[in-house]
Parts: C-alpha cells; sequence; structure tokens
C-alpha cells in the first residue's frame, strides 16, 4: 500500500462543518483512510492555509465543445443549434474531439473538477483522453433523430446502446456510462418506446435535456396532450438512476415527479442565462425532496467550465427566480455542487468522509478576496475561483500539484486545440 497525506489544511465535512484536519488516503485503491492528525505516510501534499473539499462535479456538460468557445454568441437556443452548432459540430473529426476533450479536462483539472457527465459523439476519444487524464466521468452518445430517415435514427440510438455497453468499466472503474437521447423533442417517441427497454434490461441509466426552453414544452404537451416529465414517465425515463439536464420550466407536477422517482436534475444557470431559457426553480426542486447538481453544459454556451463560477451563478439565479434573498443559500449550493451532482449522475464521490473515495480538491484561502475567512463555506459559493485551486486529486492519483498539472502537457494541449478549432471553423466556412 502507497500512502498520501493531505497535511495542514481545513477539511470541508458531510454535514457543511469545517474542521482542521489531514487526510490520509490509500492510493492504490483511491480510498480515504483516515482523517485526523499526525499521519505518517509515503508522501504528502501540503495544504496550510487551503481548505480541502469533495472534488468538484460537472453534471452536465459537452465537453469536446470547447473548441467552439466564443464561436457563436448572443443568439437564442433555436438559432445558435441549427445556424451555427450543428453545421460546426457536423464538421468535426475524431481527432478534433479529442482535441477539444483534452482542453477541457485540463480545464476540469485547474479548477478543481473530479468527475463530470458528458454527452457527445466519438466517445471512443473521449474514453481515451478522461483515462489520459485521471478523471472520473459519466460518457453517453448523443442521439438526434430529427432530420434523419428510419434507418439512420435506429442506427443512431443503437449506438448510443453500444457505446454505453462498451465503455462501462473502462479506465480501471472511473469510467461509466448511459443512454443519451438528446431530448424530447429531437428524438421519436417509437425510438424511445424501443431503445429504452433496451438500456434498462442492461441496467443503462438514461440522460438527456428536458424543458430547456418553453420551445422544449409546447410540442410535447400539443403532441401527448401531458407535460414533458409525464410523457417522460409514460416511456420509462424516469427512474433512480437517470438524470436530465436543466429543468427550466417545469410545473408543480414534474417537480413531485422528479422528487418522487428519484431522477436527478443538473441545474446549469450560467447557460439558462446566456441562452436567455430562464430560470429553473432550483429552491422549490430542494423543498420537495429532489436530487439536484450542477453542470456548466458546453464551453459554447457559457463560456467556461468553472463549477465554482456555476455555484455562484446558482445562488444568486436561484435568488432572482424564487424572489427571495435566502432561497438557494450557500450550504445549498456547495451540496449540489459536490454530493448533489455526484448522487445525480451516480458517482461514488462527493462527500469527503473516511471510507470514501479520494476525490478532492484543494483550495488555496491565501487571497485578497478570500479574506477575512468569517465562513468558508460562504467563500466556496460567492468568493472563489477556479485559480483557487491548489491541488487536485481524482481516485487517490494527484492529477494537478501546485497548479501544474501532472497528467496533461498543458502547453501542448491548448497548442493542439488552438490548431483543430482554427481547422474545424475553416471546414465550415
Amino acid at each position: 500500500m502507497t500512502t498520501l497525506a493531505i497535511v495542514g489544511g481545513d477539511c470541508l465535512r458531510p454535514d457543511g462543518t469545517v474542521e482542521r484536519a489531514d487526510v490520509l488516503i490509500d492510493k492504490s485503491t483511491g480510498e480515504i483512510l483516515e482523517i485526523g492528525e499526525d499521519f505518517s505516510a509515503d508522501e504528502t501534499l501540503e495544504a496550510t492555509d487551503c481548505l480541502v473539499t469533495p472534488g468538484f462535479v460537472n453534471g452536465h456538460t459537452h465537453v469536446a465543445m470547447t473548441l467552439l468557445r466564443g464561436y457563436a454568441d448572443d443568439k437564442p437556443l433555436d438559432a445558435w443549434l441549427s445556424e451555427d452548432i450543428w453545421p460546426a459540430e457536423a464538421a468535426l473529426s475524431a481527432e478534433d474531439v479529442r482535441a477539444g476533450t483534452e482542453l477541457g479536462l485540463l480545464e476540469f483539472i485547474k479548477g478543481g473538477v473530479t468527475g463530470f457527465a458528458d454527452m457527445y459523439f466519438e466517445v471512443s476519444e473521449i474514453a481515451a483522453a478522461v483515462e489520459e487524464a485521471g478523471l472520473r466521468a459519466r460518457l453517453g452518445h448523443g442521439i438526434v433523430t430529427v432530420g434523419k430517415d428510419e434507418a439512420d435514427a435506429r442506427a443512431d440510438a443503437q449506438e448510443s446502446l453500444d457505446v454505453a455497453r462498451e465503455f462501462d468499466g473502462a479506465a480501471d472503474g472511473r469510467i461509466s456510462t448511459a443512454f443519451m437521447p438528446h431530448s424530447l423533442t429531437t428524438v421519436s417517441q417509437e425510438i424511445l418506446e424501443e431503445f429504452v427497454p433496451k438500456a434498462r434490461a442492461d441496467g443503462i441509466p438514461v440522460h438527456y435535456h428536458a424543458n430547456e426552453t418553453t420551445d422544449e414544452v409546447h410540442p410535447v404537451v400539443e403532441a401527448q396532450g401531458v407535460r414533458p416529465l409525464e410523457y417522460a414517465d409514460d416511456v420509462g425515463m424516469l427512474e433512480p438512476d437517470d438524470f436530465v439536464a436543466h429543468g427550466v420550466h417545469l410545473n408543480e407536477r414534474e417537480i413531485e415527479l422528479l422528487a418522487e422517482t428519484g431522477t436527478g436534475v443538473i441545474h446549469c444557470p450560467a447557460s439558462n442565462m446566456k441562452l436567455a431559457s430562464g430560470m429553473a426553480p432550483i429552491q422549490e426542486l430542494l423543498d420537495a425532496g429532489a436530487t439536484v447538481g450542477l453542470g456548466t453544459d458546453g464551453a459554447a454556451s457559457n463560456n467556461d467550465l468553472s463549477m465554482l463560477d456555476e455555484a455562484r451563478d446558482a445562488a444568486m439565479l436561484g435568488k432572482l427566480a424564487a424572489n427571495d434573498a435566502s432561497a438557494v443559500p450557500a450550504e445549498a449550493v456547495v451540496e449540489m455542487l459536490t454530493r448533489g451532482s455526484a448522487d445525480a449522475i451516480g458517482l461514488e464521490s462527493g462527500r469527503l468522509e473516511v471510507g470514501g473515495v479520494a476525490d478532492l480538491a484543494v483550495i488555496d484561502l491565501e487571497a485578497p478576496h478570500l479574506t477575512p475567512r468569517h465562513d468558508l463555506v460562504s467563500h466556496l459559493t460567492y468568493a472563489a475561483a477556479a485559480s483557487d485551486v491548489r491541488h487536485t486529486i481524482c481516485d487517490g492519483q494527484v492529477l494537478m500539484r501546485d497548479r501544474v498539472v501532472q497528467t496533461l502537457d498543458e502547453a501542448a494541449v491548448r497548442r493542439r486545440a488552438t490548431e483543430h478549432a482554427a481547422a474545424v471553423l475553416e471546414r465550415v466556412a
């Protein structure tokens, strides 16, 4: 057994309290062995004047879209997708996806993110990048059947199912998978009714966009005579291991359904604000007992992948949505940032506790914007930035030490991503 001790810091415990303690980790198993003081370890990681937290979990993203960061801004969702994003994505090669993914994973590690859920294509490239970077992920191939004939639509759905079967358990168990229809309006009912039961037979969860805009609500109501998540329930897409992205336009019955079924909801406040999609009823979801996590969505609609930025946005937007300054408080946001997202997407992380997995972020508190230290939970929500992350650990392995990423060559990743992004836009022009 090889051990790692994180020493000298304050630890954020599962009950939201902060205590001075060291953390002892078994690097071979990725397990937290002890939380206390005076450990003997093979390796140490200095955390004096730092806050040790569970690693942040990005519950919904399209990580390779880093190549399209800043490409198409200030447009409504439908026009943004149809006029800019989908044509650009059609020009992406497998190599482009790999380059964009590596850039996103680099950004994750530098921002304390240890786990994420990703819906995209060329998943084999994404999985290879995840394995190299050392992160934890739930991956899936996104299905869109709009505009496709029956054969192509079924092939797309079959690919999502095949990908989920192939890559579950990859990267020494750090990769899990899901069946991922893009949304209830971009995938036909026939495909959902045929393929969702096949995913269930293999124990594969389902992830999809739901109720992101009113344009994702009205067509379902008109066609089905029920609200979108009632329709999702009818076709077997609201199970405890499932999770939906956005959930902006939910009515009371849909909130109840999410809470009753245990289906997770991933809140993406920055993307929702940028695309003017609306304000999700997060306090109502929390009050109902729903499992709520946070996600950045893709870098083309955010435009960064900082989960600490997302935390601040969630707190601020949640108060506006509820018209209540006490809504979506810091404690709730930190839980969404860690345990909430992990639980929603089915990762065994999000908690700093003995016996838990050593997916951790170490936040340097030696900065003017984190002084004085009245309330570190408040600081984590309202004041901390990705640049404050000093170390990132996943599965007991140090992915970033003293702000230097250990598993990826930062300069090379940035150079490749820049080259591939330019090439993509040349092909689209």
